[in-house]
């Protein structure tokens, strides 16, 4: 079985080049932001710390926790920032642990994972290889403020506090160029994968 870390900037199409591999390719394609949210359901692994963490001040009228009021929070507070990630980030890498070896023991022949910071979180060691899903930032600002409405001062920020190009480009070895259209991506995905083919 083959484990691969999808990741890069936030625009540039991590989610739809998942969602590519596993309708045409199978395995199990795991989304490491889904997970989180996930856990942090009620019943979650994460939902009782993150209460008694921050009180009941941010759950909403279902008692489920509201991540706008939680974002607004640790916007202004680095160290409940910490504090939080202290509680989500180990749960979401032991359920990735949990599905990856659900998938060996189901004789699945890749497990896609998508994160965005799959390099900050140190993912690399238990991935086989890491991909770079890369788009210019022009592309990735209009993709941002079409498919989800964000402010111009939204996007920069967001985009200041991921890792540089050169980072993401360092620690992957293998870079996949979907500035242009999904069908160019297709081709080199399609390239790719046919490389394991020999293996």
């Amino acid at each position: 079985m083959r484990m691969i870390g999808i990741t890069g900037g936030v625009g540039s199409g991590k989610s739809e080049v998942l969602s590519y591999l596993q309708e045409h390719y199978g395995g199990r394609a795991i989304e490491a932001d889904r997970a989180g949210h996930l856990l942090m359901k009620k019943g979650g692994r994460c939902y009782r710390p993150i209460v008694e963490l921050f009180g009941r001040e941010v759950l909403d009228g279902e008692g489920e926790l509201d991540r706008k009021k939680l974002g607004a929070i640790v916007f202004r507070h680095a160290d409940l920032l910490e504090k939080l990630n202290r509680i989500v980030h180990p749960a979401v890498k032991n359920y990735i642990l949990e599905e990856t070896e659900k998938a060996r023991e189901a004789g699945e022949k890749f497990v896609f994972l998508e994160a965005a910071l799959l390099i900050e979180e140190k993912y690399d060691e238990i991935c086989d290889e890491l991909w770079y899903v890369y788009a210019e930032e022009g592309v990735r600002r209009e993709r941002l403020k079409r498919s989800r409405q964000y402010s111009d001062e939204k996007i920069r920020d967001m985009m200041a506090s991921q890792l540089t190009e050169e980072e993401f480009r360092r620690h992957c070895c293998f870079v996949l160029d979907n500035s242009g259209s999904f069908q160019a991506t297709v081709q080199q995905l399609e390239q790719r994968m046919r490389e394991y083919e020999t293996v």
